[in-house]
Parts: structure tokens; C-alpha cells; sequence
């Protein structure tokens, strides 16, 4: 049987998220790309049972995450059940729907239709009664917002979730989003956008600052750039790298330019001067932003996850390392 490290919560820091009540573990496990039938489950439970070992409390999974889509609440939800369930008080679990997930015209985007039937096959895929949090995946300029809303609002108040976020939302339709469901007495606690050293979307187009006005806590995705910011490819691209599958389409390897890999050389230069990997550099950098609640990150295997959480042993910059790292970053 199960027993988690009676340890696990002396290393690990949790920030408020916004102005609300919750807290996040720094690191929050993403099961976007690495939690699917297509992976040995053995692994993802070592994975799983290592991160609550460290403090990572909170897991972040999506309707449409794993191959097949479904596959990642699938699996969490058999650890749930056989080595967690004990625990399920000290954990966030969150997922979210509104990308395509069924054939015909319900499986999608932002309908109150579609978004009922998601969580409650979430629900029913991970073994629960509720989420801690659930997410409206990406806008829907189609349907109006105060429908999207208001079936996120009905879903707090029927008690299938406790909280409700916003994901890839530009500033104006997050604030929008937030005053909305207000009017409902529901608060928006969380925006989930992409945001990493490389893409700095939310600060340069005033995300990030409306959501610190607003209250509204940030925990951002792909924070190593799909592996951009990991040694992986400062020399080329390995066959068995998401840049290297074909069926990973939003990711090629034409983003690979020499002036990017300069970038890359240099920030691994400033990594090298604290003893960090890239990748911890990012990580450390990208909690150190402004509005930042917890950073999410995805592995394919324990020694990723172990490295992730060794950077809550360098998370502090000299001014110099920060000016440093702008001067790179913006040449």
C-alpha cells in the first residue's frame, strides 16, 4: 500500500493564488503531452506518486489530454483511486474542456451544451465528484461569453467544481470573463496561458498586469517552450524530441533558427554560473514574473520530474543575472 513522503511538504513553498484563499505548490504537474494509453501506466504512476512525494499537490489535466483524448483523466483517475483516495483532501485536481472532443456539433468550443457533458465525463473518467478547479480551455468568439459563464458559475453552484478558470484568454475578454461572474457571486480565480522566456505574450500585451489588478491568479504552460529551454536541442534535433515526431504539428523544427540557438548557448551560459540546468533556469525566471501563482510542468519521465523539482534550490537572481538575461532575451 501507498504511503506518501511524511515529508513532502517541508521543501516545497505555496503561494496564494490572486487574492483568493487557495494556495498552489510552485510546480503544478500539466498532463498535456505524457499521461496517455500510449505510455506505459507504471511510468505515469511513479511520476504521479514522485510529484505528491515532493509537495506537488496540484494536477492539471484537460478533457482532451492523452492519446485517445480522455486518457490522461483515464489514468489519473485509476491512481486516484488505488493509491490516492486517501489523500484527495490534499489535492487540486483541475481539467478543462473547449477543444474538440466528440464528433458532430456539441463537441467543442464554448456552448453550455458542451461544457455540462465535459465535466460530467471528466467527472465520471476520473472517479470523482468534483474538481478543484475547471477551466474554460481557449475563447470561443462564437458563442457569447455570458453563456460560456455562466455554465462555468452553474457549475460551482451545483458543487462539480469549486473554483472555475479561463485559459489563453487576451486581457480585455479575461476582465470581461472575471465581471461576468461576478454578477453570477462566482469568482474567477486562475488564467492558464502559454508563457515562457521565448513567449512573453501576457506581459507585452497586458495580460499579466490585468490579471494582478484584477485578483486573478496566473499559472502558466509550456514554461520550457515544448523543450526549447532544455539542453535538448542546442546541438540538433534528436528523432525520439516532440520537435522530431510528425505528429506533433504545432511544433517544428523551422522555430529552430541559429539566432534562437545563440539565445539558447547564452541563457545556458548565465545556468551553467549557478549551477542550474536550462531548464531550471526557466523555471526559476518564469516564477520570479510578475502575477505568477505556480508554473505548470510536463514530463515524460521521473529523472525530468526530479530535475523540475531541484530548482526550489536556486530560485533567487542577482540584478546583474536578470539584466543579463533581458539583454539576451531581447537582442
Amino acid at each position: 500500500m501507498y504511503k506518501p513522503n511524511e515529508k513532502r511538504y517541508e521543501k516545497m513553498t505555496y503561494r496564494r493564488v490572486g487574492n483568493s484563499g487557495l494556495k498552489l505548490p510552485l510546480l503544478s504537474l500539466g498532463f498535456w503531452q505524457n499521461f496517455g494509453h500510449e505510455k506505459p501506466f507504471d511510468d505515469m504512476k511513479e511520476v504521479v506518486l514522485k510529484a505528491f512525494d515532493s509537495g506537488i499537490t496540484h494536477f492539471d489535466l484537460a478533457n482532451n489530454y492523452g492519446r485517445p483524448a480522455g486518457s490522461a483523466e483515464s489514468n489519473l483517475g485509476k491512481i486516484l483511486k488505488k493509491e490516492l483516495a486517501p489523500y484527495r483532501d490534499q489535492l487540486i485536481i483541475s481539467t478543462k474542456a473547449g477543444y474538440g472532443m466528440w464528433e458532430g456539433p456539441y463537441g467543442d468550443h464554448g456552448s453550455r451544451k458542451y461544457l455540462m457533458a465535459s465535466i460530467d465525463q471528466s467527472l465520471e473518467r476520473l472517479g470523482l465528484d468534483y474538481v478543484d478547479i475547471f477551466y474554460h480551455h481557449r475563447p470561443d468568439n462564437d458563442t457569447p461569453l455570458e453563456e460560456t459563464m455562466k455554465a462555468l458559475a452553474d457549475m460551482v453552484t451545483m458543487g462539480k467544481a469549486l473554483y472555475v478558470g479561463i485559459s489563453s484568454y487576451p486581457a480585455d475578454r479575461a476582465r470581461k470573463a472575471k465581471e461576468i461572474l461576478a454578477s453570477y457571486g462566482v469568482k474567477l480565480l486562475i488564467h492558464q496561458p502559454s508563457f515562457s522566456m521565448l513567449n512573453r505574450w501576457i506581459q507585452k500585451e497586458g495580460l499579466a498586469d490585468a490579471m494582478v489588478e484584477e485578483g486573478v491568479g496566473i499559472i502558466p504552460f509550456s514554461i520550457l517552450q515544448q523543450g526549447l529551454l532544455t539542453k535538448k536541442y542546442l546541438k540538433d534535433i534528436p528523432k525520439d524530441s516532440r520537435m522530431g515526431d510528425p505528429k506533433a504539428w504545432w511544433f517544428n523544427e523551422e522555430e529552430l533558427t541559429e539566432e534562437l540557438k545563440g539565445k539558447l548557448l547564452s541563457l545556458k551560459e548565465i545556468a551553467d554560473k549557478r549551477d542550474q540546468t536550462l531548464a531550471q533556469l526557466a523555471i526559476a525566471w518564469t516564477l520570479k514574473q510578475k502575477g505568477i501563482s505556480s508554473v505548470l510542468v510536463g514530463v515524460s519521465k521521473l529523472s525530468q520530474l526530479k530535475s523540475n523539482i531541484g530548482v526550489l534550490d536556486n530560485l533567487d537572481f542577482t540584478d546583474d543575472e536578470l539584466q543579463e538575461i533581458e539583454q539576451i532575451l531581447n537582442k
